[in-house]
């Protein structure tokens, strides 16, 4: 046989074992592809095919066109809940990333016990969405709970947090800004990456801390920042658990913490009219979507990254 030869029945073996090789790596892959289809991209073509239709889970779905869309824009009591969520975003989450950054820029400072501070300060987040959590916050600000048995302590007289319209909006955002643990850890993993070289030179130059943390500390992290924000303002527009248990699922007193989520569960699930609650759900996709862009596109104004 000729070195020819040997050189084509190496290459013929070497095709074989890479196709045997794709063979056994898409049968491991195939649970997932099969998950991700029937799980995930199966029910979204669904429901946006079902926004399309009047449909109650019992009688066939029936095409209506765009009416689902256009009752958005008439429906009084989603603006409403869009108000509650809009509020709910825009002031828990900027709360949330700053108690998360404060707080890893004092454990970045060398703490003894460091990893006790980072697992207690973290828990919170694996919990914050839980039901026993939002169950615990009805038990801390309810009108016999511990806030009110803390300020009666100090001959102050307290209140319904939860069952009052103004104040109870207010506890749900308290909930989610004590949920900081997930960004404080990206937060001090951006810290350490920061050289100490720029510290020193700034205090040789006579910078104050303060200094030093606005035209360093912030210019460096931004990109973890921008990181942060995009994703704590989908989780804050996805945030459902604790409305759903603080409120009973009724929205709370005069629907003053009726979430979008939890009003897109009422239309699907309380009165089954999933046409409609399809038509919600792609609605919140689009302004997850915009913010999201609005974010990307700001970015190049305020987030540096190191060439």
């Amino acid at each position: 046989m000729s070195a020819l030869d040997e050189l084509r029945q190496l290459r013929r073996g070497g095709v074989q074992v890479r196709k045997s090789d794709n063979r056994a790596a898409f049968w491991f892959l195939a649970p997932w592809f099969a998950g991700l289809l029937l799980v995930t991209i199966g029910p979204v073509i669904a429901s946006f095919a079902l926004g399309f239709t009047k449909y109650n889970l019992i009688q066939p779905p029936r095409f209506i066109g765009f009416d689902n869309f256009l009752r958005i824009l008439s429906d009084s009591r989603l603006h409403n809940a869009l108000r509650v969520t809009f509020t709910y975003v825009l002031v828990s989450v900027p709360l949330q990333l700053a108690c998360a950054l404060g707080v890893a820029l004092l454990l970045n400072r060398g703490l003894r016990g460091l990893a006790f501070y980072r697992s207690a300060f973290y828990l919170p987040s694996l919990l914050g969405s839980s039901v026993a959590i939002a169950v615990l916050w009805t038990q801390v600000f309810g009108t016999d709970g511990l806030v009110n048995r803390l300020l009666g302590f100090f001959g102050v007289e307290g209140r319904g947090w939860i069952s009052d319209p103004d104040t109870a909006l207010s506890t749900l955002i308290v909930l989610n800004v004590w949920t900081f643990g997930s960004p404080m850890i990206i937060f001090l993993a951006g810290l350490r990456q920061i050289p100490e070289v720029y510290y020193e030179a700034a205090a040789i130059d006579g910078a104050s801390r303060w200094s030093q943390f606005r035209r360093i500390t912030l210019p460096l992290l931004s990109p973890i920042l921008f990181f942060n924000l995009v994703l704590q303002i989908i989780h804050a527009f996805q945030s459902f658990t604790q409305a759903f248990v603080v409120s009973g699922g009724t929205g709370g007193p005069s629907d003053s913490t009726m979430f979008y989520t939890l009003y897109l569960y009422q239309q699907g699930f309380s009165r089954f009219d999933m046409g409609y609650a399809s038509a919600l759900a792609w609605f919140l996709l689009l302004i997850i979507a915009a913010f999201t862009a609005v974010n990307f596109w700001a970015a190049k104004y305020w987030v540096f990254y190191d060439d």
